[in-house]
């Protein structure tokens, strides 16, 4: 094995811990190795359910460089590093009720002030999180995007859903053009097809991440719609779409993951484009 593929003493057991440090020593990886980090973590389920070879060549790699990833990572070989995302699979698969249950079996299962706690620890903790680590350059340059748009579109499912409807109820105050693409009618692309190049997009996922916003923001993207994403990961699907995109990394307490991080950059983002705009026009107004 060369210095460059150095493996630490042992692997992370955690998905969230493998994904952190994939993502920490992903430019300095040799570039088939980063090349099937990058395919492991944007399709998880796939690395748990699949054999080395059907995930080779999903990945377009040889089965050996399976093996060669999981010792660079510090696993035994790749069904040690397998484990972990089967690991994750489950723990993303229980019902509220084993997450109930799990409560249960913890400290906050006789103590309402301890569930309390648990909840109020990881979202202070997702906070910090995003307080240490959030790219202030990443983050002026969407203002700056959204800010010029016409119509800002909004696509988020599932868990991810209130972010974008707190965005939408900020910009109304605001008077910022906007549209959700949620529709209880199911006329979602109907309503994605009035956006254009002149427009703008914030699309937010976590994984696991929702197909729906997938697609959409694909879609969005194909036709040249420039795409602001609020995910987890730079391997994320959704941020390979993105024209920018900002990483919201949540803790969870019990399996409930927090949205407190997330909801902060909801609030701040339309008070940035809205300020943003006022600037654009002054500007404007003095040549």
């Amino acid at each position: 094995m060369s210095s460059s593929e150095a493996a630490p003493a042992r692997g992370p057991r955690d998905f969230d811990s493998l994904r952190g440090v994939i993502i920490e020593r992903k430019e300095t990886m040799p570039k088939r190795l980063a090349q099937v980090a990058a395919y492991a973590l944007s399709n998880p389920d796939e690395m748990a359910f699949g054999t080395a070879a059907s995930i080779a060549t999903a990945a377009d790699v040889q089965p050996s460089t399976l093996v060669r990833l999981a010792h660079h990572l510090g696993y035994e070989g790749f069904s040690d590093l397998q484990s972990v995302f089967r690991a994750r699979l489950r723990d993303r698969t229980l019902s509220y009720e084993e997450r109930l249950l799990s409560l249960e079996a913890g400290p906050a299962a006789n103590s309402d002030t301890e569930l309390l706690s648990g909840f109020l620890a990881a979202a202070s903790q997702s906070v910090a999180r995003l307080a240490s680590a959030i790219d202030g350059e990443a983050f002026s340059r969407s203002v700056d995007l959204l800010a010029r748009a016409e119509t800002i579109y909004l696509v988020a499912k599932r868990r991810s859903y209130p972010l974008t409807a707190h965005i939408a109820y900020a910009f109304g105050k605001l008077g910022i053009r906007h549209q959700i693409i949620a529709s209880p009618n199911g006329i979602d692309p109907e309503i994605a097809q009035f956006a254009t190049d002149r427009d703008a997009v914030i699309a937010a996922s976590f994984a696991p991440y929702a197909a729906e916003s997938l697609a959409q923001a694909q879609e969005l993207a194909g036709r040249g719609v420039p795409i602001v994403a609020i995910t987890d990961s730079v391997f994320s699907p959704l941020a390979a779409t993105a024209t920018h995109w900002i990483e919201v990394s949540e803790a969870d307490y019990a399996g409930f993951r927090s949205l407190s991080a997330s909801m902060a950059l909801a609030m701040a983002l339309p008070v940035a484009i809205a300020e943003r705009r006022r600037s654009l026009k002054r500007t404007t107004k003095t040549e």
